[in-house]
């Protein structure tokens, strides 16, 4: 493992700074004869750039002027790819389209206008990406050479994934309508080109009969169509057959978290009925080669999360993280499994100062729920505990090295975090349960486990605290409203309107407040309910909130108005606004600032 130097035993010297340093991560890998690429983030610029490795040489491509990041359906993804002989890529500031040789001459601009681009893929010289013009979205192709832009398909709500066929005579992606989220229900679809080059009418393969969620369609070599769906219980691998799509040999997990982002790459079709997978059991990521008989060829090693898989006669390669490592560029040996580290992977701490996750799965209501426990490192020994509550909701935490964990860790605070019900990673049913329940299940959840852990001696339960970040800041409030359980909390950019979120929110999310609570006149009264805003007097306990002020999600004035009826009851709160953050804070000076101000707040609240 590899280590920071310099950094010295005294917990102290683990600084806010040095936490958010050490969270540089990847995404997007794509690897072809020219070598691999992938894109990564730093958090001291905030900026995402284009990294390839040839012969043994890693060198970054793109310019420091330009960034690499889509925000197509405002949370992005397939920001770039492969073409012959150079990288296609969004960038950052006008969402546009542009080209870039391998020899990291001048970027070039493909697309022109006010649209957005994301999904990109690259296949017989044509560009083909998910196109945003406001509220409208559409698939189209841009012809390398020429730049031209032609529409392929349009007139549905959504589009995801537009993959052709290796002699380009199919075309497949996905798509869905409101009021459906890509993790509830989808649509496979898939047209063939004529004889005069037009592509025929789309027909649906998959996705009209029955309510599932469909995602990540490929073609293997023979063309034959594959693609994830969950109408088994679980995102598993199925394939285009006669009689419909067929289940292949798979592990009964889920093989993919909800796509929030465009662009995932989390199994790959080989040769011979062979597939390179990731899947998740009991919350830890696998990874393997699963062959045509069922039997598995197991490539986990020491890793527990697994992204953007890729594949080549001679590597496996991906992005990964473990217990100890944070996230790291692997190309791992396919005849003798041996893990190279190509970037990143550097932990902020030795070995011994890590706390690792303990899998967590207790009864709550009339359910169970899932999470993660981290120990405390120093201090006594029932600690204080914080329950980290990850945003979504239908998301997931994973149990690798997370610097903001190991933050708390050091300073003698256990940590749970929590894989509440609606979370993914453990089937339909259980992200199903959301259905209607938010601001129920997931604060019953967050209070079971104070419960639970406390029953166990592991923390103290009178020192329990409560954060989270977007819908994880709405539960906190939530939990912080309803509930008697928690010390504070700490809302990051969190929902405390859920009407007025309904009513400024993106057209990604537009309907989402309907799956999650309900119909907002016909369901009215649960919306009084569960709304904190509302019930800001019953909140008794210090709250702090942190917010971007061009967060376009959670607008600003959400935050202020709860920040404003706590102070106005007397509560002491306090709020810290970044002019220059978005939904979710990227610059690395203002995420160390917010996480030592948290820790100061609670620590005033523990002395008082």
């Amino acid at each position: 493992m590899n280590v920071i130097p310099g950094l010295s035993s005294n917990p102290e010297t683990f600084s806010a700074a040095q936490a958010v340093a050490a969270g540089v991560d990847f995404a997007e890998l794509a690897v072809n004869a020219a070598g691999l690429f992938w894109n990564e983030y730093r958090p001291e610029d905030a900026a995402c750039r284009i990294w390839r490795r040839h012969n043994g040489q890693t060198q970054c491509l793109t310019p420091q002027d330009f960034s690499v990041r889509s925000r197509v359906y405002e949370y992005g993804g397939g920001s770039f790819c492969l073409a012959d002989d150079a990288v296609v890529f969004v960038n950052e500031v006008d969402q546009q389209l542009y080209q870039q040789r391998f020899d990291a001459s001048a970027p070039q601009l493909i697309s022109h206008g006010n649209n957005h681009y994301g999904d990109v893929r690259f296949a017989h010289g044509q560009i083909l990406a998910v196109e945003e013009q406001g509220d409208v979205h559409r698939l189209v192709t841009f012809d390398k050479a020429s730049a031209q832009r032609h529409v392929l398909a349009e007139g549905a709500d959504f589009y995801a994934a537009p993959t052709l066929s290796p002699d380009g005579q199919r075309l497949a992606w996905i798509e869905w309508q409101r009021p459906h989220q890509p993790w509830t229900s989808t649509q496979l679809m898939c047209t063939e080109r004529q004889t005069d080059g037009q592509w025929a009418t789309a027909r649906c393969i998959a996705g009209q009969e029955v309510e599932e969620s469909l995602q990540q369609p490929c073609f293997d070599a023979q063309g034959r169509l594959f693609c994830l769906t969950d109408r088994g219980g679980f995102w598993q691998p199925w394939a285009e057959s006669a009689d419909g799509l067929v289940a292949l040999p798979a592990a009964l997990a889920d093989h993919s978290p909800a796509p929030w982002q465009l662009g995932g790459s989390t199994w790959v079709p080989l040769v011979d009925g062979k597939y390179l997978a990731s899947w998740s059991e009991e919350g830890f990521g696998q990874l393997g080669i699963r062959h045509a008989d069922g039997s598995l060829e197991d490539f986990t090693a020491d890793y527990s999360r697994f992204r953007s898989l890729a594949a080549d006669d001679e590597f496996i390669y991906c992005i990964a993280a473990s217990a100890v490592s944070p996230s790291a560029v692997l190309a791992i040996g396919r005849k003798d499994h041996d893990v190279r580290v190509l970037a990143g992977g550097i932990a902020p701490l030795p070995a011994e100062r890590i706390t690792r996750p303990q899998a967590l799965r207790y009864p709550s209501g009339d359910g169970e729920a899932h999470g993660f426990f981290y120990p405390a490192m120093t201090g006594e020994q029932l600690p204080p505990l914080v329950v980290f509550i990850h945003g979504g909701p239908t998301s997931a935490c994973y149990p690798v090295l997370d610097p903001r964990i190991q933050y708390w860790s050091q300073r003698g605070f256990a940590v749970a975090d929590l894989n509440y019900r609606g979370s993914t990673g453990y089937g339909r049913a259980y992200r199903q349960a959301l259905h209607l329940n938010w601001g129920d299940v997931d604060v019953e959840d967050a209070c079971a486990v104070v419960a639970y852990l406390a029953e166990r001696k592991l923390i103290n339960p009178e020192q329990a605290f409560i954060r989270g970040g977007s819908a994880g800041g709405y539960t906190t409030l939530c939990a912080l409203a309803y509930r008697d359980v928690f010390r504070a909390g700490a809302s990051l950019y969190g929902v405390s309107d859920p009407i007025a979120l309904a009513r400024a929110t993106h057209k990604f999310e537009g309907d989402y407040l309907d799956w999650l609570i309900g119909d907002p006149e016909k369901d009215a009264d649960r919306y009084k309910a569960r709304t904190p805003l509302r019930h800001a007097d019953q909140i008794t306990v210090p709250v702090i909130f942190f917010q971007g002020e061009l967060d376009a999600v959670v607008v600003p004035q959400q935050t202020r108005s709860m920040l404003n009826a706590l102070l106005d009851n007397g509560i002491a709160a306090e709020g810290h606004f970044y002019p220059d953050e978005r939904h979710g804070f990227r610059k690395a000076s203002n995420q160390a600032h917010a996480l030592e101000q948290e820790w100061k707040f609670y620590q005033r609240v523990m002395d008082s």
